[in-house]
């Protein structure tokens, strides 16, 4: 036991060390990374203490103990490339017991900034509420079993998910890291008003809660050792501890079967014939002719291909997050709703990039303008058969939040013709900027194309705004005209045309430029 330990310990040292040898930039990136970290955990730790003695330092210590913990869990699952030994497959091949190795393991998982960085913000989170001697001996015991258990929480996630995590699409997973952020931002925002007009001590009952739940518990018995209600803090210990027994259980369970069981992603796949009938049943609710097949295949992608589905998904989120919680909040406007169907317009932008170098395939099949039409129109049905339908939901959503029902069909008239301008441009400089999208790691332009991405979708979302100044002149005119408060109403079908016919129209003008340029389309879309 205590040689396998130290030995998974020298190893993840050597790791470290053999990572920072490979280049001057990896280094200085490492250290500078590991400063502001430390920093930060130590500013964390000053403001914590600087709560000692405030009524709610209970509020901010236990609830940022259980956050604490929760990044532990989600990050491995975005990040899994930022700690080679999250991967046990490694050690298949030796001779190790599990429960020795799992002990090792979180030994090992100690060594490196995350556990330092933790180790500080939970001391923070100890010594702000404690207050006396029995405390601070229990503030040794809960910084223990709090940092044991986070560690014990990432593994346990790591190893149940590692098939996962070291697959391709697994990899593919930290593209969401984006859509995860603007998620949280909004809700830390939001949270920080609320806090912010009601007070910390509408999180009591949230702590309360959260008192009993491992690892937080184990702060929360700090404060309940202060009050000197010691049995109630050696109970909360006591969850701590059963939660961390709990955590290895199953990192033990999981470590088992991965080391035991064969690989699924090897074994041949059993075909039932389900995968044609669907195929089937979704081509019968699709157009005729090369409409159909077009809007399959891209729906297809949506769902399959791990990036685009991380642009939709994130535009879809974004689209209802920003109207709905400025409605919320009081400061929004119903015209907010308008955000959706520019953040799903733009998905209509570099259509042909998005298939990488699998476009040559399309490619041999557009021999004429009327062939490239065909391919464009169903490919702006397919984002139509998800974007339309969204919008109208969030302008509906937003508005009965703002009270504004009279205001609806504004709001969809002006949010169809948005997107109607957006499938046209977007149509027109797909094939005049097309860029390749690379499919591993996490950027989606390819080097050196950077400037064709900023001037296609820029320069589209500029274009798409001035096409649409006829609907934005005429509500205006609406508003200010003493009688236009009646006919505000006729927004939605204006709209609703003038979308349609800029999309048909940006439409037939992209074909024949598609149709001239595909070879060069297929050059640049390929380069990644």
């Amino acid at each position: 036991m205590t040689n396998l330990t130290s030995t998974l310990v020298r190893l993840k040292l050597s790791l470290l060390r053999n990572g920072l040898r490979q280049s001057g930039g990896r280094r200085a990136a490492f250290v500078a990374s590991a400063v502001v970290a430390v920093l930060f955990a130590l500013s964390q730790l000053l403001g914590l203490l600087l709560l000692r003695g405030h009524a709610h330092a209970d509020v901010i210590a236990v609830p940022g103990t259980a956050v604490l913990a929760l990044g532990w869990a989600v990050l491995p699952l975005f990040f899994p490339s930022g700690d080679e030994t999250l991967d046990p497959t490694r050690l298949v091949m030796l001779p190790l017991r599990p429960r020795p190795l799992v002990r090792a393991l979180l030994v090992a998982s100690l060594v490196g900034t995350g556990p330092l960085f933790t180790l500080l913000v939970l001391a923070g989170c100890a010594l702000s509420v404690a207050h006396g001697g029995a405390a601070y001996a229990v503030v040794v015991v809960a910084v223990v079993l709090a940092l044991l258990g986070c560690v014990a929480l990432a593994r346990a996630v790591a190893t149940a998910n590692v098939r996962l995590l070291t697959s391709r699409k697994g990899r593919d997973l930290a593209v969401l890291s984006g859509l995860v952020i603007a998620i949280g931002a909004q809700l830390v925002n939001f949270g920080a008003r609320q806090l912010g007009s009601a007070g910390l001590g509408r999180l009591q009952p949230v702590a309360d809660v959260l008192s009993w739940v491992p690892p937080a518990s184990a702060v929360a018995a700090v404060r309940s050792a202060s009050d000197g209600s010691y049995g109630i803090a050696v109970a909360q210990l006591a969850v701590a501890a059963a939660g961390l027994a709990a955590l290895i259980a199953v990192w033990a369970r999981s470590l088992t079967r991965l080391m035991t069981a064969p690989d699924a992603s090897t074994l041949q796949p059993v075909d039932t014939g389900d995968r044609g009938r669907s195929a089937a049943g979704l081509g019968r609710l699709l157009p005729r002719g090369r409409t159909g097949p077009v809007m399959e295949r891209s729906l297809r992608y949506i769902w399959r291909d791990p990036k685009t589905k991380a642009a939709w998904v994130t535009s879809l989120a974004i689209g209802l997050i920003v109207p709905v919680f400025n409605a919320i909040q009081g400061t929004g406007s119903v015209y907010f709703a308008c955000f959706a169907a520019g953040m799903l317009g733009i998905q209509m932008y570099n259509q042909f990039g998005q298939d990488t170098s699998a476009f040559w395939m399309v490619a041999t099949t557009i021999s004429s303008p009327r062939d490239a039409y065909a391919e464009l129109r169903g490919r702006a049905l397919a984002l139509l058969l998800i974007t339309q339908p969204y919008a109208a939901l969030v302008a509906t959503v937003t508005t009965a939040l703002l009270g504004a029902w009279s205001r609806l069909p504004e709001v969809l008239g002006l949010s169809f013709a948005l997107l109607g301008a957006m499938l046209a441009t977007g149509a027109w400089t797909s094939a005049r900027f097309p860029y390749s999208i690379p499919q591993e790691g996490h950027k989606n332009v390819a080097p050196g194309q950077a400037g064709l991405a900023w001037i296609a979708i820029f320069g589209g979302m500029v274009s798409a705004a001035l096409l649409c100044s006829p609907v934005i002149a005429v509500t205006i005119w609406l508003h200010v005209s003493a009688d236009g408060a009646d006919f505000g109403w006729l927004l939605l079908p204006v709209g609703a045309a003038y979308g349609a016919g800029l999309t048909l129209l940006g439409l037939r003008l992209a074909a024949p430029r598609t149709a001239a340029r595909l070879p060069e389309i297929l050059t640049a879309v390929s380069k990644g």
